[in-house]
């Protein structure tokens, strides 16, 4: 079995994707990647100059270049595992053409951590009814970790969760690197929806810091923000996990308080009056807490979780609210 060689298509051109080629290149499993991504002019850029000219440029890509392409159906075909890293708001973009009959007993990672809209369905349910994809043949990866560090090779962890523990340790066995220790987890749903939540919650502590909160707040708003997350997940999926693990309340730390943060980048624009076109301009980067806000307001009223911290965000992106009101307000509610 071990001198199989794994062969591995990673889907999208961003930081994140871009972090995940080198990761799985740095890893030392023997294996074949493919990379697609839209942009023609990055692929050809890569092809020649071995680095992706819009994200975390710094990373030589040791992808051959013949592997590297903007035919998505070609590469999926050659490919055992699919790696998909495009923003959730542009994945149905990115499968047009793609049939289930393309991806039948492929299996499917999810790198992404948002909600895909209209549907108002995490990845592993969007690909599960609309692609007929087993959830036993379905990954997550998820955990704090940002690009810009994996360029850099800081120590981080991600968990690998899939309901088939062997699929997760063998998806985990392709991912570890002296820089990148994996966790194994079969929470899908639980490591899917934190990682759309810690997104929201650093739009609100990017919103608070905006328009003046300190640190002090900021603590306040996290470790009322890990209780509504817990809260949220039980509801959707009651199994036992610990909330307090890295996939959870390590990700959602990172993603509220670091500088890489888009997401918190995003809200302290917005905390400081910028309307959310002009914040996502500035940014040239998609903040996944934006459309994911919105797509877990519909999904809540299935569940009708008490959610003060999205309500919040959800007012002041799409009802217009002015965020120094929203924010008082919903500083009452916090304990």
């Amino acid at each position: 079995m071990h001198n199989k060689k794994n062969t591995i298509a990673v889907v999208g051109g961003g930081s994140w994707a871009t972090a995940n080629i080198k990761i799985l290149t740095d890893n030392s499993t023997e294996k074949e990647i493919f990379w697609w991504m839209r942009n023609e002019l990055a692929v050809q850029h890569l092809q020649k100059f071995r680095h992706n000219p819009n994200y975390i440029s710094s990373v030589e890509i040791s992808v051959p270049a013949q592997n590297i392409s903007t035919n998505l159906k070609s590469l999926i075909s050659k490919a055992e595992f699919i790696l998909l890293n495009v923003p959730a708001a542009f994945l149905k973009e990115a499968l047009i053409g793609i049939t289930p009959a393309d991806l039948a007993g492929k299996k499917i990672v999810s790198a992404i951590k948002g909600i895909v809209p209209d549907e108002n369905q995490i990845i592993g349910e969007f690909l599960n009814q609309q692609y007929n994809i087993p959830f036993d043949h379905f990954i997550v990866i998820s955990g704090p970790c940002h690009a810009e560090e994996v360029a850099l090779e800081k120590l981080s962890y991600l968990t690998i969760a899939s309901r088939d523990n062997k699929l997760a340790a063998e998806f985990a066995g392709m991912f570890n690197t002296r820089y990148i220790k994996t966790i194994v987890s079969d929470d899908i749903y639980g490591t899917e929806y934190g990682a759309v939540l810690k997104n929201i919650f650093a739009i609100a502590s990017g919103i608070c810091h905006g328009i003046g909160y300190g640190d002090n707040f900021q603590a306040v708003l996290i470790a009322n923000a890990i209780r509504e997350l817990k809260r949220f997940v039980d509801a959707v999926h009651p199994i036992n996990r610990d909330i307090m693990e890295s996939a959870y309340l390590g990700d959602l730390l990172v993603t509220a308080y670091s500088q890489f943060s888009r997401n918190r980048t995003f809200g302290n624009m917005i905390g400081k009056g910028y309307t959310v076109t002009s914040a996502q301009l500035e940014m040239n980067m998609i903040a996944e807490g934006y459309y994911a806000v919105n797509c877990l307001q519909q999904v809540n009223k299935q569940y009708k979780v008490s959610m003060p911290i999205c309500d919040a965000v959800y007012a002041i992106l799409y009802e217009k609210r002015p965020p120094a009101l929203e924010m008082k307000h919903l500083a009452e509610h916090l304990s």
